[in-house]
């Protein structure tokens, strides 16, 4: 059984640049990511992906514009056991607004695409970025 979790690669646009949020995991490897967490009993992926969001970085439904065109599923391993993450574009309504970082992450940083290809590491996450950027572009 494969492991589900849910987020959303939250941006913003800041004088004709989209930064995306990156949040960096405060265990493991202190790895970089957006917002994203495990599906829990009778969630579905957009329901968790919205509740990870508002955990980790403190931004809700209503601080939000989910794109409803773009969904993009990564599937991949994890300690040998397959997982399925989906991801949705979100617009963080007010540029301004705060992230409130919960317990699981020790820093966020906004980004441009460049910078968010880097930290995230996982070439899958990357190619997400970089359709994300494209999409938005168009």
């Amino acid at each position: 059984m494969s492991i589900k979790a849910g987020g959303l690669i939250v941006f913003r646009r800041v004088q004709n640049s989209i930064q995306y949020l990156l949040l960096q995991a405060s265990y493991g490897d202190n790895h970089w990511t957006p917002p994203k967490g495990l599906l829990e009993d009778g969630e579905d992926f957009k329901t968790a992906a919205l509740r990870e969001t508002k955990e980790e970085a403190g931004f809700s439904d209503d601080h939000l514009s989910i794109m409803q065109d773009f969904e993009r599923t990564l599937k991949y391993e994890v300690e040998g056991k397959p997982k399925e993450v989906v991801y949705w574009l979100a617009e963080l309504k007010d540029p301004n607004q705060t992230v409130k970082l919960s317990s699981e992450h020790q820093c966020y940083k906004w980004v441009l695409l460049d910078r968010a290809c880097v930290l995230s590491k996982y070439e899958d996450l990357q190619e997400t970025f970089r359709l994300a950027e494209a999409h938005l572009l168009m």
